[in-house]
């Protein structure tokens, strides 16, 4: 299973872009969003590198929160597990 991950933008070049999300940074391709107006400082769901859609911070740190909330539930042994 795939899971999208809530990041915003730091930086955008061409059809890539530098997102963060709690202090991890990765590169994620713009591709799929051409049609989007997309800057520096939006926040985005990225899933296997490709940014799929643009997202509001509420909706971005609602997403989050729920994350964290399954990660809390989750016995140690089992958190990162296949």
């Amino acid at each position: 299973m795939c899971l999208g991950i809530p990041m915003r933008i730091t930086a955008v070049d061409g059809f890539n872009a530098r997102c963060n999300a709690k202090g991890v940074e990765r590169e994620a391709s713009l591709f799929m969003v051409q049609g989007e107006d997309i800057h520096e400082g939006d926040y985005v769901m990225v899933q296997l590198g490709y940014v799929i859609r643009k997202m509001t911070e509420q909706e971005a740190l609602e997403t989050w929160e729920l994350f964290d909330q399954i990660l809390a539930s989750t016995p140690p042994d089992d958190q990162g597990a296949p």
